[in-house]
């Protein structure tokens, strides 16, 4: 049987903007003819964006799939310290704790991922955005947290860090000590997009959560290294402890917080599998880095002077 699915996208539309304004007023959605079995939204950034995208596709749709993020659990506010007290274990489920505190980054830092991402509004958080998509007792919604998404179209440009100074003909890259042993959950674009897809069409997704993250989870050193084999770069990685690394590469953060998560859920309930291999959607994603540098904003920093000292 064949599924009618609407994506709701507004990456073009300032953030601010009411879910019925992008998709039209309700009494014209309410002419709409096939209904939509399921609507997808990628980029809900607040509770207000997830109440506001209910209420227009109510009756237009029979369910909602959203994306939401890792950030929700309490595992990011330890890392960022906005949570107290002890560390989370890991992996992370479905059923670990979420953040106690909203708000999820500092204003400042909201401010600069603004610059990026033009759908993200000043509350950004994806805790009351689940909670709106989850908690509607006309719609039911299913939900999807997603991890560090790398490949084509990456606007953090997780790879450039690394593959710049390899094309700059770097023969020594730096990493923080406790930065180069955290874990962290990862997806390759095309394979997030099919777990979205997969959770569209599975009608037993209703009222569920579901984490999307390769396994196992590698160590940001053994990432680097990965992009280092793609690249065809054989020069050396260095960690150093924080005290010794060079201010622009500072990162703060508890280091010992790692962040991997447990996808087995979606495994077991959708059969989820990975289409694209891991070797792949790497080898992909540096030609695209290669092919695609950031503009004139660029998250990242280099003074390979500042690194030279510090390797020395």
């Amino acid at each position: 049987m064949g599924h009618s699915v609407s994506v709701f996208h507004r990456g073009s539309t300032p953030a601010q903007l009411p879910a019925e304004s992008i998709f039209g007023e309700r009494r014209d959605l309410a002419r709409l003819r096939p209904k939509a079995d399921v609507v997808i939204d990628l980029i809900l950034s607040s509770g207000a964006q997830a109440e506001s995208l209910m209420s227009a596709v109510r009756g237009f749709t029979g369910r909602v799939v959203a994306a939401s993020s890792m950030d929700v659990y309490r595992a990011c506010g330890v890392l960022h310290g906005s949570e107290e007290g002890p560390l989370e274990p890991v992996p992370l489920s479905e059923d670990s704790p979420l953040r106690t505190r909203l708000r999820t980054y500092p204003p400042a830092q909201v401010k600069m991922l603004q610059r990026l991402f033009n759908w993200l509004d000043d509350d950004y958080d994806k805790i009351p955005v689940e909670r709106a998509i989850l908690g509607d007792p006309e719609l039911p919604g299913t939900v999807l947290r997603l991890p560090m998404v790398y490949g084509p179209g990456d606007h953090l440009h997780r790879f450039h860090p690394v593959l710049k100074r390899i094309d700059d003909g770097r023969r020594l890259i730096l990493l923080d000590q406790g930065w180069a042993e955290w874990r962290s959950p990862r997806g390759y674009v095309e394979n997030v997009a099919a777990a979205l897809a997969l959770a569209a069409v599975s009608a037993q997704s209703a009222g569920r959560i579901y984490n999307v993250a390769e396994t196992p989870a590698f160590s940001e050193l053994d990432w680097a290294r990965k992009v280092a084999l793609a690249a065809g770069w054989d020069g050396q990685f260095v960690t150093l402890p924080e005290e010794r690394m060079p201010a622009h590469l500072a990162q703060p953060g508890n280091r010992a917080q790692h962040w991997d998560a447990d996808s087995t859920r979606i495994r077991r309930e959708l059969g989820y599998r990975e289409k694209v291999p891991l070797e792949e959607a790497i080898r992909r994603t540096v030609a695209w880095e290669r092919g695609h540098p950031p503009g004139e904003f660029n998250l990242h920093r280099f003074d390979y002077a500042a690194e030279d000292s510090a390797a020395a």
